[in-house]
C-alpha cells in the first residue's frame, strides 16, 4: 500500500517592524548615552543601597577612572570611591549626608572637594534624586555634579574683600550708618555703636535712642532737615552736638547722599558723622582770640596814632623853637639885625601856622572830614620846604640843591600833608649826613614821569642797611627817633595814590623817591573861580 507524502507545516511571523524598532531603539539609547556623555556635567547612577554602577564620560575623565576601578578589597564601593577622590576634611560629612538620603530617601544635596585626575581637588556641587516604581520602592538614584571651584574662590575672594570692607570701615574714625530709600535705619557702624555704648548689631536699639542721642537745642533741625532731604532727595550737611556714652554733648558733622539705580531712584541712603567738637571749640577760642587782637590792635592804632601827633607836631615846633633862638641872636646883635630878625619871625609865624594846620587835620579825621585837596604846583611846596629848613640846613652845614622841570602841571593834593612829607624826608636826609665830615649837599629834583610826577630827595650819607623795614611803624634807626616819620609819609603818599620808596646809591647815600599821579585838576575843582 503506497503512503501518502507527509508535508512539514508551520508558522512564519513578520518581525520586520520588531527589528526596525528594535534598532531604532538601540540608536535611541546610543544618543541617549552620547548626549549624557557630551553634557558638560557628571551624571552618576547608584543602586539604591548606594552602590555606584555608572559614571558618564565627563565624570570618568575628570576622576581619571570607571566605576569598576573604584573596587576595593573589604570596602564597599561607594566607600571606597569616598576615601579615594574626596578630600579628606570633606569625607566624612559627605558619608553621613548621602548615608542619611540613601536611608531616607530624601533629595541629596552638598558641596564638597573631589580630587581631579591630576591630583588637584576642585569643590563640586552635587544632587541625587531616586527614582521609584509603581509601587514607590527606589530602583535606583541618578545624580549629578558641577564643577563650582571658580565660584566658590570667587564667593570666597568676595566674603575678603567685604571683611577688609568691614575692618576699613570699623577703623575710620568717623561713623557710617545707613537709611532704607524711606528713612529707616539700616546699618550703624561698629565705631558708632561703641561711642554710644550699644552692643554690636543692635541697630534696633540704635534706632530707638537716637532721638535722645541729638541735643534738645538741635534735635528739632536735625528732624527737619533729615525729613527733607527723604522727601526730596537732596543731600544735606549739617551740625549737632550728640551725646556719647559718658553724657556729655560733643559737635558732630553729619553728611548723607542718596545712591541712585540707573533710572535715578533711590535705593538706599549713605552717611557720615564726624567729630568736629576740637574744631570748633578751636574756632571759638579764635573768634576770641581775633576779638583780644582787634582790641589790642585798636590800643595800638591809639599809640601810634598818639606818637604821630606828638612826631607830625614837634617839627614845626622845632622850627618855632630854631627860629626863635635865631630871632634872639639877630636881636641881641650890636646893633640889632632888625631885617634878619624879622625874617626869623616869619619862618617861626609859618612853622606855627604849619602846626596849628597839623592839628587841625587831626580833629578833621576825628570827625571824619573829607581831605581837602587842592591844585598846587609842587614845585612851590618844593621851594617852601627849602625856605622852612634853610636855618637848620645853615646850621647843620648842608647845602640845599633844588632841581624843578619847567611846565610841570599842578598836582590834587593836600598842602600840609606833602609839606609835611617833604620836610620829613629832607630832614632825614640831613641827618644822615652828620657822620659825613664834609660836603655835604642834600639834592632835591621835581620831574615828570610817565603819567606821574616824580620827587627824588637824595643825601650823601652811609646809606641805609634796611630799605624795606625803614617803611613800618617804630622801626627806627636813630637813638632818639620814634620811628613813625617814614611811616606816616609812606601813608599819606598812598593816600594820594602814589608810592614812597628808598634806593642806596652807589658808592654812597640814599635817595627817597615819592611819586604823585597826574589828574584831571579842572574837574574835582570845577565850583571854583577862574
Amino acid at each position: 500500500m503506497v503512503q501518502p507524502d507527509r508535508k512539514s507545516f508551520g508558522p512564519s511571523i513578520d518581525i520586520d517592524d520588531y527589528k526596525q524598532t528594535e534598532e531604532a531603539l538601540r540608536e535611541r539609547e546610543r544618543e541617549l548615552f552620547q548626549l549624557i556623555d557630551m553634557v558638560p556635567i557628571h551624571i552618576w547612577r547608584m543602586k539604591p543601597d548606594g552602590e555606584p554602577t555608572f559614571f558618564n564620560k565627563q565624570k570618568v575623565d575628570f576622576l581619571g577612572m570607571d566605576v569598576g576601578d573604584t573596587d576595593k578589597p573589604g570596602m564597599t564601593r561607594l566607600a571606597a570611591l569616598v576615601e579615594t577622590v574626596v578630600h579628606p576634611d570633606d569625607a566624612a560629612k559627605l558619608a553621613d549626608t548621602l548615608g542619611h538620603s540613601l536611608v531616607t530617601g530624601e533629595h541629596f544635596s552638598m558641596r564638597y572637594r573631589l580630587r581631579r585626575a591630576d591630583g588637584v581637588y576642585r569643590w563640586i556641587s552635587s544632587r541625587a534624586d531616586p527614582m521609584r516604581d509603581q509601587d514607590g520602592r527606589i530602583v535606583q538614584w541618578y545624580g549629578l555634579c558641577h564643577d563650582i571651584d571658580d565660584q566658590m574662590h570667587a564667593e570666597e575672594a568676595l566674603r575678603q574683600s567685604e571683611r577688609e570692607l568691614q575692618q576699613l570701615i570699623d577703623a575710620l574714625p568717623v561713623h557710617i550708618w545707613s537709611w532704607t530709600p524711606e528713612g529707616k535705619l539700616s546699618y550703624v557702624s561698629k565705631r558708632h555703636l561703641n561711642l554710644l555704648g550699644i552692643s554690636e548689631g543692635s541697630i534696633e536699639d540704635f534706632a530707638r535712642m537716637a532721638q535722645e542721642l541729638v541735643h534738645p537745642e538741635d534735635a528739632p533741625e536735625v528732624e527737619r532737615t533729615a525729613a527733607n532731604s527723604i522727601k526730596t532727595g537732596d543731600a544735606f550737611v549739617m551740625r549737632y552736638r550728640g551725646r556719647g556714652k559718658d553724657g556729655d554733648y560733643r559737635w558732630m558733622e553729619g553728611r548723607c547722599e542718596p545712591l541712585r539705580d540707573q533710572d535715578g531712584k533711590i535705593v538706599q541712603w549713605y552717611g557720615v558723622s564726624l567729630d568736629v567738637h576740637d574744631g570748633v571749640r578751636a574756632r571759638e577760642e579764635l573768634r576770641h582770640a581775633q576779638e583780644n587782637l582787634a582790641r589790642a590792635s585798636q590800643a595800638a592804632s591809639l599809640a601810634e596814632l598818639s606818637a604821630s601827633i606828638a612826631h607830625e607836631v614837634n617839627q614845626p615846633l622845632t622850627a618855632v623853637i630854631t627860629s626863635s633862638n635865631v630871632c634872639q641872636r639877630w636881636l641881641a646883635a650890636e646893633p640889632p639885625n632888625i631885617e634878619r630878625a624879622q625874617k626869623s619871625v616869619e619862618r617861626i609865624a609859618r612853622a606855627a601856622s604849619a602846626a596849628a594846620e597839623v592839628v587841625s587835620r587831626v580833629r578833621a579825621l576825628f570827625r571824619q572830614s573829607a581831605e581837602t585837596r587842592d591844585p598846587i604846583a609842587l614845585g612851590s611846596l618844593v621851594v617852601e620846604t627849602r625856605d622852612l629848613i634853610a636855618e637848620e640846613a645853615t646850621c647843620r652845614r648842608v647845602r640845599v640843591n633844588v632841581e624843578i622841570e619847567n611846565g610841570l602841571p599842578p598836582l590834587a593834593v593836600d598842602r600840609v600833608q606833602i609839606l609835611q612829607v617833604l620836610i620829613n624826608l629832607v630832614r632825614n636826609g640831613m641827618e644822615a649826613m652828620e657822620s659825613v665830615a664834609s660836603d655835604r649837599v642834600l639834592r632835591m629834583r621835581v620831574r615828570r614821569s610817565g603819567d606821574v610826577v616824580r620827587t627824588e630827595i637824595t643825601d650823601c650819607g652811609p646809606g641805609i642797611e634796611f630799605p624795606d623795614r625803614i617803611f613800618e611803624p617804630f622801626f627806627t634807626t636813630k637813638g632818639h627817633g620814634m620811628g613813625m616819620g617814614l611811616a606816616i609819609c609812606r601813608s599819606i603818599v598812598e593816600s594820594h595814590g602814589g608810592q614812597l620808596w628808598a634806593e642806596n646809591n652807589e658808592p654812597h647815600g640814599t635817595t627817597f623817591v615819592f611819586t604823585l599821579p597826574l589828574v584831571d585838576v579842572k574837574a574835582p575843582f570845577a565850583h571854583q573861580e577862574p
